[in-house]
């Protein structure tokens, strides 16, 4: 596959990305190593680079035509050949431009930010049950029901469905679960046989949801999207839309509980009116948890990426994880919580062509939720020992106990 001579091995710094163990622990060490002496490494045992650099991440997300989504946006993709896209990311400009030309509709700042009532009930609903000086599993009782429960709203889907979309999403995340292959298929299977039902149910009787939104789309030509592509969107949005969101509320609120005194000055800022301050604080959550670690793409012609010459198919591995403690971009403090963060140029939600499409209904969903919270306590503080899933592709939290001090 490549022609360009290879850097020697030496101590291989890209190893530890091929073992979930080392995403349960603390990864960051060693990305900082990866931006310091190996910028653009070589996998040699699988066979692709590793981007860990601000800079490089950027290019390769913003150069679709230099760096492909189509080959595969993950490692253990390399070499899969797929009959159709199984999500949106794994597709390219002019496909990826007309596949989120048809379902930006449904995600448009208007429409997301009408469900604002909605969430804050569903947020008030969770948040009410918390008590001041009482221990917590923040992932169980805040972070997994909330997101999932603003999915099924939007997706117009019985409330008691929420339960089972949990166990749907987890089931399709590498690393996520020690569930075995063939549970993990049937469940991913049930999945899309559920949805594409619903989506069916919605083109007889429509309704004020997504899946109505989409059951209904058509391009220019009149063309509807097909069973395929209705699956493809669908999963992702009901996996990446409460993944990464639970992710972003578990870990940015673990970042307060382990910076002193930002909550407090957060909550200080809050009352005295400042929407600026929360505007902020969720980007710092974003960037500081990037619930995304990394996503792939793969280079369709020979180019150089930093200083380093990249063949034409040789896979690149952009780390946003990395990217988002960059010193090059963040100064000194991108390995530290700072609530007050600003500018703040992270790639939580990727970078160019593929910029998450959910970004609004996430950060919405963070404000209110600091909001809720801010308005009943005064303090956070971690618990006891947090558990981190084993997943390369998202930062996950299993659990992490947080006890809330009272106002």
């Amino acid at each position: 596959m490549a022609t360009t001579p290879h850097p020697p091995t030496g101590e291989d710094l890209t190893s530890p990305l091929l073992d979930p163990d080392f995403y349960a622990g603390d990864p960051y060490p060693l990305y900082a190593r990866l931006r310091s002496e190996s910028p653009v490494a070589w996998n040699g045992t699988v066979g692709f680079w590793v981007a860990s650099r601000h800079a490089d991440v950027t290019t390769v997300s913003r150069e679709t035509d230099t760096f492909c989504s189509s080959k595969g946006i993950m490692v253990f993709e390399i070499g899969t050949e797929y009959p159709t896209p199984p999500t949106m990311m794994h597709t390219d400009p002019p496909d990826h431009t007309r596949y989120r030309g048809l379902v930006q509709p449904g995600f448009r700042p208007t429409f997301i930010r009408g469900l604002e009532d909605s969430v804050r009930a569903r947020t008030t609903a969770l948040v009410d049950r918390l008590e001041a000086g009482v221990p917590v599993d923040l992932v169980a009782d805040l972070a997994v029901p909330l997101p999932l429960q603003v999915i099924s709203d939007l997706l117009g889907v019985p409330e008691d469905e929420w339960a089972r979309f949990f166990r749907w999403s987890e089931a399709v995340i590498p690393g996520a679960t020690d569930w075995p292959e063939d549970e993990r298929m049937a469940l991913s299977g049930e999945m899309v046989g559920y949805l594409l039902a619903a989506a069916a149910d919605r083109r007889a009787r429509p309704g004020d949801d997504i899946i109505s939104e989409l059951a209904a789309v058509t391009s220019e030509e009149g063309e509807g999207l097909s069973d395929d592509e209705l699956a493809m969107f669908l999963v992702q949005l009901l996996v990446a839309g409460n993944e990464t969101t639970r992710n972003m509320m578990s870990g940015g609120l673990l970042g307060f509980a382990g910076s002193p005194g930002s909550w407090e000055s957060l909550r200080r800022q809050h009352l005295a009116g400042s929407p600026r301050a929360l505007t902020l604080a969720v980007e710092e959550m974003l960037r500081w948890t990037t619930p995304v670690v990394a996503f792939m793409r793969t280079a369709t012609r020979d180019t150089v990426l930093g200083d380093q010459a990249i063949s034409g198919g040789e896979p690149v591995l952009m780390l946003y994880a990395s990217a988002n403690r960059d010193e090059a971009v963040f100064g000194p403090t991108g390995g530290v919580f700072d609530a007050a963060r600003h500018p703040n140029p992270h790639l939580a939600f990727g970078f160019g062509a593929h910029f998450c499409i959910g970004a609004v209904l996430a950060r919405l969903e963070g404000r209110i939720l600091l909001e809720e919270l801010l308005a009943r306590f005064g303090s956070l503080e971690s618990a006891g020992p947090v558990v981190r899933s084993g997943s390369p592709i998202i930062a996950g939290v299993r659990s992490a106990p947080m006890v809330f001090g009272a106002a």
